[in-house]
């Protein structure tokens, strides 16, 4: 099928009406919706009037309610300010550890179980240290120097000790709790 100038005219005079690609091209017959799709954007139509005749306008979006604010008893988290400009890089460029922020995360207080659990010590591996029988429970910063794997003796079954094994594998009853 040939795009005549009267097809084209028809299709100009259809789109402003604001019909959409599907009827206009049932209309011409002969052509798909995707070849009027196409031809409009050839010819570089405007957008589609809607269908009752008038032109297509964005209108602003509402705007959201405010935050609640927060109560009085809530203390924001204390950031270390620093005087160090955001490091400028070119198009595609890497970030390295030196030209990053990083917010650190102040550590957690463990809460102590009921249950009289024995904490294994760490035998301190590196990752070329383990091997399958050792615990691949990772144990500290893994930028810092003292990062380390827990290596105690895991189990055939899992990756971790026994110890571990139940901090990584909850039982559903409590996963459904949190």
């Amino acid at each position: 099928m040939n795009w005549t100038d009267e097809r084209v005219e028809k299709l100009k005079r259809l789109w402003s009406e604001g019909l959409s690609a599907s009827q206009i091209a049932a209309q011409l017959g002969g052509v798909s919706r995707n070849a009027v799709i196409g031809k409009v954007h050839r010819l570089n139509l405007p957008g589609r009037a809607k269908a009752g005749g008038t032109v297509a306008t964005s209108r602003p979006a509402p705007k959201r309610p405010a935050a609640a604010p927060r109560p009085a008893s809530y203390a924001a988290p204390a950031r270390a300010a620093t005087s160090r400009p955001a490091p400028t890089r070119s198009s595609g460029a890497l970030a390295f550890k030196e030209d990053m922020d990083i917010d650190t995360v102040e550590p957690m207080e463990y809460l102590r179980s009921s249950n009289n659990v024995v904490i294994p010590i760490s035998r301190r591996l590196t990752l070329t240290e383990l091997t399958e029988r050792t615990c691949k429970w990772p144990v500290g910063d893994p930028l810092k120097d003292d990062f380390h794997f827990c290596g105690c003796e895991a189990s055939e079954a899992s990756p971790y000790c026994k110890f571990h094994a139940k901090m990584a594998y909850q039982p559903v009853s409590e996963r459904r709790k949190a």
